[in-house]
């Protein structure tokens, strides 16, 4: 791909981080810091690899993104806004009464919604299950599912993973979002998920990792897929929790929370991007 198109990409992104800003701001609660480590990632998704088509959310042949890390949701709703499938008055009432953007996403409620999702662990199994019916129906179609580093510490991750391997789904991508932070702290001092690409491997996953906040990288790798004939593939993503707002890069404390008070100017001087005129 040529740097003009990855210079728009990243400019999507930093729009994209602009809006989350906001909407938690209006909202007042939310989970900031794994929307925004897998902001990069799910515009690489939206923008460049997903087979979608807004106009048409439920069409037949479309390729299907699933959140396992379902408690990420306003970064999902806001690339799903940056790409066209809801409007921005909609996303602004994100976790409000009434609204249709809960904060776990909805299937039915919200159009690009494919799975509703927040148990971890939960998402990633639902999408194993989809992408073998959808190679036992002949379909050319994919998977995708985003899972968080945290959430690998569900056995049933890797009872889908082994589930995946087994039934050769190569029509499954399975990303994850390694910020190496979770609710309770560092997940290295939790409970150690490294060394992450030989546990993948060994479980029979076609396994690339990259860095989750190099378009470059990320384009790269989606265009590469699948990584293995014969088997799903996993795009280990290093990313940093909070990525993009100064006072939550890296901080575990800013898992969940809103953006309010002397963090406000912060946040929004640090999401600026000169110029910019939205997506």
């Amino acid at each position: 791909m040529d740097q003009q198109r990855i210079g728009e990409l990243v400019r999507v992104s930093a729009r994209v981080r602009q809006l989350i800003v906001e909407v938690l701001i209006c909202a007042g609660c939310g989970h900031p810091g794994g929307a925004f480590s897998s902001v990069d990632l799910m515009v690489g998704l939206y923008f460049h690899a997903l087979r979608i088509d807004p106009k048409r959310p439920s069409a037949p042949d479309r390729d299907l993104f699933v959140l396992s890390k379902g408690h990420s949701s306003v970064g999902l709703y806001t690339v799903l806004h940056a790409r066209g499938f809801l409007d921005e008055k909609t996303l602004m009432t994100f976790r409000q009464d009434g609204s249709a953007l809960g904060g776990h996403p909805i299937k039915d409620k919200v159009p690009g919604i494919e799975v509703s999702t927040g148990s971890l662990g939960h998402g990633f199994s639902v999408a194993a299950g989809m992408a073998l019916g959808i190679k036992k129906d002949g379909q050319a179609k994919r998977v995708f599912v985003m899972v968080g580093d945290g959430e690998c510490q569900e056995g049933s991750v890797w009872e889908a993973a082994m589930f995946a391997a087994h039934y050769k789904l190569d029509n499954l991508v399975a990303i994850v979002d390694r910020n190496r932070i979770q609710i309770d702290g560092f997940t290295e001092d939790i409970l150690a998920l490294e060394p992450m690409v030989d546990k993948w491997e060994a479980f029979g996953w076609a396994v690339r990792r990259i860095n989750g906040h190099s378009m470059t990288e990320i384009v790269a790798a989606m265009d590469a897929l699948p990584l293995g004939k014969g088997r799903p593939s996993v795009i280990i993503a290093d990313t940093v929790k909070g990525k993009g707002v100064s006072f939550m890069e890296n901080n575990p404390a800013w898992h969940g929370g809103g953006i309010s008070g002397a963090n406000i100017e912060i946040a929004r001087a640090d999401t600026y991007w000169p110029g910019d005129k939205g997506v």
